[in-house]
């Protein structure tokens, strides 16, 4: 809701003011999403968030699936994000403490949840997460070519090293499962 309110705030004063005669500085810096926020800080806010998206549906997979290769990479999941989310606020509060959130990117994150189904559970959470991990890859991408810090591209790089590696597995199992 806060959100909502700021957005019509946001429009109403640039409305209200005289056009700039600049062009459209930091427009491609901030992913043409109309934020003046640092790329970093807009980066940082959105993988957090889809971090935790993949986190809760890791748990899911804890309580639901039966599929000792799927509870594993659950665990692999809910490790490494987690690691790199407290690492990703660490960074946020370093480098950009007056920043107020973002809001994120507005990139297309994929799945946020497992849903539900006649199908299997393993089956929904393989073709919920296959995508969840194509928006991260995507957003990692983008990170390689914009972020001005180091560690944000390194960040980036492993984690499309790593998720293309379990989208492979992913499509594998549901190549086994009779996709």
């Amino acid at each position: 809701m806060q959100r909502v309110v700021l957005l019509w705030l946001l429009i109403l004063v640039a409305c209200s003011q005289p056009a700039a005669p600049t062009p459209m500085a930091g427009m491609d810096h901030a992913m043409g999403h109309g934020s003046e926020a640092p790329y970093d800080a807009l980066f940082i806010d959105s993988m957090i968030e889809h971090h935790e998206g993949a986190i809760r549906m890791a748990q899911q997979v804890l309580q639901e699936s039966r599929d000792e290769r799927i509870r594993q990479l659950a665990e692999a999941i809910l490790a490494t994000q987690a690691a790199e989310i407290d690492q990703m606020r660490q960074w946020r509060q370093a480098w950009y403490p007056d920043v107020p959130p973002t809001g994120g990117m507005g990139m297309e994150m994929g799945p946020m949840a497992v849903p539900d189904g006649d199908e299997p559970f393993d089956r929904r959470f393989l073709e919920a997460m296959i995508p969840h991990h194509e928006g991260a890859v995507a957003m990692a991408r983008d990170a390689l070519q914009k972020a001005e810090h180091a560690e944000i591209r390194e960040l980036a790089q492993a984690i499309i090293t790593a998720q293309e590696a379990e989208i492979a597995q992913m499509k594998q199992w549901l190549t086994e499962f009779g996709r």
